[in-house]
């Protein structure tokens, strides 16, 4: 298994309960709230609160996080360039899927309005 592979197949069993705190705690040193952050996740993915939360406190991991998911129509104008990769050069769909949300996290974080986060055709 070459390195990338490695790299995919850890992110993917990383729990997103693990990576959640993170995404929380940069929204909100840049001055976002909690409900934005669930907002930008509800839009990608489809959940409510009730579910982000349930989802939460099952201890999902990223694999399962997405395979629940109803990915927005509109993530396929979700672009640039995230850890170093470009997002709409990402074969692996799973991690498309997950740099898709770093990238919403990112943009949040960074003071973007919320209607150009929320991607619009």
């Amino acid at each position: 298994m070459d390195k990338t592979s490695e790299n995919e197949e850890r992110i993917s069993k990383m729990t997103f309960v693990s990576v959640y705190p993170h995404y929380l705690s940069k929204v909100q040193k840049k001055g976002r709230t909690k409900s934005e952050l669930h907002q930008v996740i509800g839009w990608l993915t489809g959940f409510d609160e009730n579910k982000i939360i349930e989802l939460i406190d099952k201890n999902v991991t990223f694999e399962e996080f997405f395979q629940q998911a109803k990915l927005n129509k509109n993530a396929k104008l979700i672009t640039g360039v995230i850890c170093g990769h470009r997002i709409e050069e990402i074969k692996n769909p799973l991690m498309q899927k997950i740099r898709y949300l770093d990238k919403l996290v990112d943009e949040l974080s960074k003071g973007k309005k919320m209607e150009k986060i929320l991607r619009k055709e």
